[in-house]
């Protein structure tokens, strides 16, 4: 089995003042998937991304990435990197700024020539490369900076709000760019608040809070953990009680039409409720297979359960 993308064991960050920016992270990124870091401002995201890429220096960090330890400078010439705020010299043209970008990490000038005008091209600046940056739009900055990023042709990039400022149609094209990475055995780490955008293409994610992994795994199993049926009825006479069933209350007020809920996706679990039912003489109205989003799975991860309020995006102690 091939070793991981990234496999960090645990990783510290404390500043002056005793602020904790990471608390003892962990993770694990497989080699060819989308992997999606999520979190609230302030939980650390970009900064543990600056210490795998050593822009950052860690008070302590043991892991691996693409197979040697974290902290050496050899892996990075094959890492792409985006970051959130990054800046092109507005004075070049695209081309010229990506082929910049291709000459600071080593790229011979013949390749970083033809791979500038064919990653221009991909993610939709072809019509503007001979424009330059300072004339560009943010959307089209941001697009001129994926280019940057995968002009050393990289096993691994790092992406820090990739559609930041780009439109509904910019942001589609740059999800069917990452799509297209995957599908040419690269991995992509992402870093994003927009979580619908994390759902339509992460194959795993990991929420950090307050410096720490508190949630992490693939998608669809995550969500399964809060899947239900729920199964709506109307009722003609008293309310029966359901096998398997906890009686959820009225639908839109009305005490004849009530939900219940089943704890599984399994659709044989609903048939004896179902039967159950009908003995009783209610009315089926629907059954709906639920899974739990992504939005609900991060504000529990993000909420004092005691409380119901917001975590603090951040600690000193």
């Amino acid at each position: 089995m091939a070793d991981p993308a990234i496999e960090l064991q645990t990783v510290r960050k404390t500043y002056g003042g005793g602020v904790h920016a990471l608390r003892d992270a962990a993770l694990r990124v497989e080699r060819g998937e989308i992997f999606g870091l999520l979190g609230p401002n302030g939980a650390g995201k970009s900064t543990l991304v600056k210490v795998l890429l050593t822009v950052v220096r860690a008070t302590e960090v043991a892991g691996t990435l693409l197979g040697r330890p974290i902290g050496e400078k050899a892996p990075l010439a094959r890492v792409g990197y985006l970051p959130e705020h990054h800046r092109l010299p507005p004075y070049l043209t695209a081309r010229q700024a990506v082929e910049f970008s291709g000459a600071l990490s080593g790229v011979a000038r013949v390749d970083r020539r033809r791979r500038a005008e064919a990653l221009l091209d991909r993610v939709g600046l072809g019509h503007w490369k001979d424009r330059r940056v300072s004339t560009f739009s943010k959307g089209m900055r941001q697009r001129a900076g994926l280019a940057a990023a995968l002009v050393n042709d990289p096993e691994l990039v790092f992406l820090d709000e990739p559609t930041d400022g780009v439109d509904p149609v910019g942001r589609k094209e740059i999800r069917d760019l990452l799509v297209g990475l995957r599908s040419e055995g690269r991995t992509v780490f992402l870093n994003s608040h927009l979580l619908s955008e994390a759902e339509q293409v992460c194959d795993r994610v990991a929420i950090l809070l307050q410096g720490r992994v508190v949630r992490e795994g693939r998608l669809d199993d995550l969500q399964r953990q809060g899947a239900r049926q729920e199964l709506v009825l109307r009722w003609h006479g008293p309310v029966a009680e359901l096998p398997g069933c906890h009686d959820a209350g009225p639908v839109d007020g009305d005490p004849s039409v009530r939900r219940h809920v089943l704890p599984t996706l399994d659709p044989a679990a609903a048939q004896p409720a179902i039967d159950a039912a009908r003995r009783a003489g209610a009315m089926v109205i629907s059954l709906t297979p639920c899974r739990e989003g992504l939005e609900s799975l991060f504000m529990k991860a993000v909420t004092d359960p005691v409380t119901g309020r917001p975590l603090p995006p951040g600690a000193s102690s």
